[in-house]
């Protein structure tokens, strides 16, 4: 039994190695070919220009410039129902 159970540890020992050696090969290689594992994701840029005052309709006035009086007699009453 000893003999198994020693040989069993060495093998554990021996795939523990040829993982790291796998791993660091592995290692070397993505870092001589210089290109990350995963690659970055590139964002899509929307670029909005400066809004030209004279041709939008947002800088047109929504309200009336109203006098500050006026003539009461002018104004006809409103139609009955």
């Amino acid at each position: 039994m000893v003999r198994e159970s020693s040989g069993q540890f060495g093998e554990m020992i021996a795939n523990v190695a040829a993982i790291l050696l796998l791993l660091g090969l592995l290692a070397i290689i993505f870092f001589i070919s210089g290109k990350p594992i995963f690659p970055a994701r590139m964002a899509r840029m929307v670029i909005i220009l400066p809004v030209d005052a004279i041709e939008t309709a947002a800088v047109k006035k929504t309200r009336l410039d109203l006098p500050p009086n006026f003539n009461v007699g002018l104004v006809r009453p409103r139609p009955g129902s």
